[in-house]
């Protein structure tokens, strides 16, 4: 992946405009921040983005390509947006290794090790039902960058996590910056943007209201 361009993108839902004009610039190897309210438009910019939300205006180009015109959806993309959905019924690695056969493309040992890379344990026999909402948090995280997407969307990831697995989860997400990631993630918490972006843009009524280069 080379770049990512929003470009002049504007969304009504039953009447009410939820983004307006929105421009962005995003580049791989960064981690870009979306900070505002609840409300504000974060989650809608990243449901379009990866192709879950199609816009009435504007555009998201994705090296060259323009989602629903050229692709439906980026072509190399991990996503953690809202509450995500697995079957209660299985454990957290039988849910992974589910949804990576139905990808096609990642294999059993890189499912252990995005479960294993936050902190979970791809052998505990627990199901997902039983698991704490930290630990749901974190497959949510796994499954999002299972197989080393080029681009990586997390919405508020570190909700209902302790300390300890934020610091690493951290960790883990700078590692994947330094790897050529490109990482957008929505969080309302002015420390964490700054300790884990390289730029933040600032989101008040469904638009871009400042952008800020964290560092300079």
């Amino acid at each position: 992946m080379k770049e990512i361009i929003i470009e002049g993108l504007s969304k009504k839902i039953k009447g009410t405009l939820i983004l307006d004009n929105v421009n962005m610039q995003m580049e791989p190897g960064k981690v870009y921040g979306l900070r505002g309210k609840n409300g504000c438009g974060k989650t809608m910019i990243m449901r379009a983005l990866c192709g879950l939300l199609i816009p009435d205006s504007g555009k998201v180009i994705i090296d060259g390509e323009v989602l629903h015109r050229d692709i439906k959806f980026p072509r190399s993309v991990g996503v953690l947006i809202e509450n995500p959905s697995f079957l209660p019924q299985y454990t957290g690695y039988e849910n992974l290794r589910m949804l990576s056969k139905l990808m096609g493309n990642i294999s059993d040992e890189e499912v252990r090790n995005a479960i294993e890379r936050v902190g979970l344990d791809p052998d505990d026999g627990r199901t997902y039902r039983k698991y704490s909402l930290g630990m749901k948090q974190k497959l949510g995280i796994a499954n999002a960058i299972m197989g080393e997407p080029d681009l990586i969307i997390l919405d508020e990831p570190i909700n209902a996590l302790d300390e300890q697995t934020v610091m690493s989860i951290k960790t883990e997400l700078l590692k994947l910056r330094d790897e050529g990631k490109l990482i957008v993630i929505a969080c309302h918490d002015r420390e964490e943007l700054e300790f884990l972006c390289d730029i933040i843009y600032e989101i008040k009524n469904g638009t871009v209201a400042g952008c800020e280069v964290i560092g300079e």
